[in-house]
């Protein structure tokens, strides 16, 4: 019984240390279901300066990202931020109902002009002739990020986007000619659409063009993808900002802002792939 009473002192005695010393006693012997990993999207953007500017703008201010990209001549990609630690990249931005994503995101700058200076003072949605191609160097090591992000975080194909994907009515990077399609077939990154099931749908809407019409139903669709499309009866100018970006990142040939047939075709048939709709 002594021998009993005697553990039980030095038990409560290793407990008090244990206080006293600062020292807490942390159990991890139940777990949560109600977790994820912080990072769910990778945001896509390009700088509109060249290398020592990018540099300055994104460690000596406000903003910043997680990776830099700089141009050919330089074989490094600099690293600004650590994974684990919030950036300043995204802003004011939304996708799949989630807002504030610089909160759960990583930021990518490529070193890239942007819009070619001839065509600055133009008004309006831009073709993609007014923007400025990558570097196939640049290209190559976006992919291998990519590749290497997405495999240690689990992010989702469609959780890798543009920064016009999240804030639509305000950016337009990393623009029209961002190979979004040759990311998707050379390196296995991000989101493509499967090129028969638009053009199944393409038939369809052939065929019954007055779907076209159901501004309200395709606004959904929208919506169904994760863009922040707003719920107006008509394609005002901040649903085609949606359009456009959409259109920005997987039909760059022809961004016009306007829906068309095709457009609803490729947001039908990544809907189908990526969403599960029929």
């Amino acid at each position: 019984m002594r021998q009993i009473f005697v553990m039980a002192c030095m038990a409560m005695m290793s407990l008090l240390m244990a206080c006293s010393s600062n020292q807490l006693l942390i159990d991890q012997s139940h777990r949560s279901l109600g977790q994820s990993l912080r990072i769910e999207y990778i945001i896509v953007h390009y700088t509109a300066e060249n290398d020592d500017n990018s540099l300055a703008v994104l460690t000596k201010g406000q903003v910043s990202s997680h990776y830099l990209i700089p141009s050919d001549h330089n074989p490094v990609i600099y690293q600004l931020v650590d994974d684990d630690k919030k950036a300043w990249h995204a802003g004011n931005s939304q996708f799949h109902g989630k807002t504030a994503l610089n909160g759960i995101s990583l930021g990518i700058e490529i070193v890239n002009a942007g819009i070619s200076p001839e065509y600055l003072t133009h008004r309006g949605y831009r073709p993609q002739s007014h923007f400025v191609a990558y570097q196939d160097g640049q290209i190559a090591k976006v992919g291998r990020l990519l590749q290497q992000l997405s495999q240690k975080y689990a992010i989702a194909p469609q959780n890798i986007l543009a920064h016009s994907d999240i804030s639509p009515s305000r950016k337009i990077d990393p623009g029209a000619k961002f190979p979004w399609q040759f990311l998707y077939h050379v390196y296995g990154v991000g989101a493509w659409y499967d090129e028969q099931d638009k053009q199944d749908f393409m038939r369809q809407l052939d065929e019954y063009p007055q779907e076209l019409e159901d501004i309200a139903k395709i606004k959904q669709e929208f919506r169904h993808y994760g863009y922040a499309m707003n719920q107006t009866d008509e394609w005002d100018r901040a649903s085609q900002d949606v359009i456009y970006a959409f259109q920005l990142h997987f039909r760059p040939q022809n961004p016009t802002g306007v829906l068309d047939m095709e457009t609803l075709a490729i947001l039908r048939a990544l809907n189908k792939k990526y969403q599960k709709l029929p």
